[in-house]
């Protein structure tokens, strides 16, 4: 069975708050859909110069590493559109802006892209910036008039690994087998060394690993990703 029930040739727009939200969130499914011969198109929001718990954000290293992730997720095309280097860009002071790049930017957008799926952040996540680009990406993907604006037929949610201890009540309902596929995401986590954690932490890999593994021994397979289903038309 093919994932969404897509075919050869069409388009999948992920778009990720941050440079690794693509594959922490929906790695396999990524790997999966672009090994069937969908098109994936990634637009990740922002990365800004920043210290962080455990580490630092450069943005000319998590650019690369961006770049080479996807390569290895095997998507079709990627991009990064704010780049900030002091570190001063708050996006959550600029909700119409992220929408506005959501619907219009020139290489990955709705506009850009004309995608069958649409795959964003889930509402749950605590992160500030994963809520202002779920919100945006929720409400660029509206439904419009025939002909008026691109309307993308499937929505669905994907979940940080940060994000699992969250109360936040969604339905996961749509699951996707990525036994084939984890070694895919594997590859394109080990991309994002300065963004990868210790044992014990929600981004060390083991951890991911057993994520993916729990949530696929829960329906017979290996590993698998859930997404929150918020359109499904056919």
């Amino acid at each position: 069975m093919s994932t969404f029930g897509l075919s050869t040739a069409q388009r999948v727009l992920v778009v990720a708050p941050h440079p690794d939200d693509e594959t922490l969130g929906c790695g396999g499914t990524i790997a999966r859909l672009a090994a069937e011969g969908v098109d994936v198109h990634v637009l990740a929001v922002t990365v800004r110069a920043a210290v962080m718990w455990g580490g630092t954000s450069d943005p000319a290293t998590r650019r690369d590493e961006f770049t080479n992730a996807c390569a290895a997720l095997g998507v079709t095309s990627s991009a990064l559109a704010w780049i900030d280097e002091t570190g001063e860009l708050d996006i959550t002071t600029r909700p119409r802006a992220v929408v506005e790049l959501i619907e219009r930017h020139e290489q990955a957008s709705l506009a850009a892209v004309e995608p069958d799926a649409l795959l964003i952040p889930a509402a749950g996540g605590f992160h500030q910036d994963h809520q202002v680009v779920h919100r945006a990406a929720f409400a660029a993907a509206r439904v419009h008039a025939r002909g008026s604006k691109h309307t993308p037929a499937l929505v669905l949610g994907f979940r940080g690994v940060e994000d699992h201890w969250s109360a936040h009540e969604e339905p996961w309902r749509v699951h996707v087998n990525t036994s084939a596929h984890w070694y895919a995401k594997e590859r394109a986590l080990r991309c994002y060394i300065s963004q990868l954690r210790g044992d014990g932490h929600p981004r060390a890999i083991e951890h991911i690993r057993t994520t993916d593994a729990a949530t696929g021994g829960a329906l017979g397979w290996h590993y698998a990703e859930s997404f929150v289903p918020y359109r499904l038309a056919y």
